[in-house]
């Protein structure tokens, strides 16, 4: 029985033109990948060690609440030297420097509270306060004031404003959430306590 030649597979010689258009695979030299470097054990742990010590250092750092207290009152009368805040008292509160800093730069006013017996309150509130700010902020300074004149008088505010009005120009200032400027009160403004007066009911 006879065979047909069936053509065998050559592999194609180097001047083949086949050979040139060959796509070889791909390796990682082809791309000049760098092979990861070895970890050296003793780095591993030497660089351990030293994260340890960090944050055992930062943990050393840790600041105490008075210390905080020193820092901010440090800092505090550092800004009271500018010739902005040279009117603030001295033991100043970061509260005060900063209601000083919002009057010089226009967003606060002062207003001037006058009492019966013939002082005066300098208070200071936001632009756009309203009578109760203006009441706690009277209690502040008030509670403030004795605290540095070393008295310890308690005082009831809440008997304070059931026995005595806020006026301005006459005006009562009878509605606690009405803002200031509504009442026509701007910068410098006068205020006054005056003592409210009980009305009488017929025939007690």
């Amino acid at each position: 029985m006879d065979y047909q030649d069936k053509p065998s597979h050559e592999v194609p010689s180097e001047s083949d033109p086949a050979q040139h258009n060959a796509v070889p695979h791909n390796t990682t030299e082809d791309f000049n990948i760098p092979s990861s470097p070895k970890r050296n054990p003793e780095e591993e742990d030497e660089t351990s060690n030293r994260v340890r010590q960090e944050d055992v250092n930062f943990e050393d750092t840790t600041l105490s609440h008075n210390e905080v207290m020193d820092i901010v009152r440090t800092g505090v009368a550092e800004l009271v030297k500018d010739p902005l805040l040279s009117d603030l008292p001295a033991g100043v509160t970061l509260d005060e420097v900063k209601s000083q800093i919002a009057l010089e730069y226009g967003q606060a006013m002062k207003v001037i509270v006058k009492k019966e017996c013939g002082g005066i309150m300098p208070i200071v509130v936001p632009q756009d306060a309203t009578v109760v700010d203006l009441k706690h902020a009277i209690s502040r300074y008030v509670t403030l004031k004795q605290t540095r004149e070393g008295g310890t008088t308690q005082i009831s505010w809440r008997y304070i404003w059931r026995t005595y009005w806020l006026s301005f120009d006459g005006e009562k200032l009878s509605q606690n959430n009405k803002k200031l400027k509504d009442y026509g009160i701007r910068n410098r403004a006068e205020l006054r306590f005056i003592k409210r007066l009980r009305s009488k009911v017929e025939g007690v």
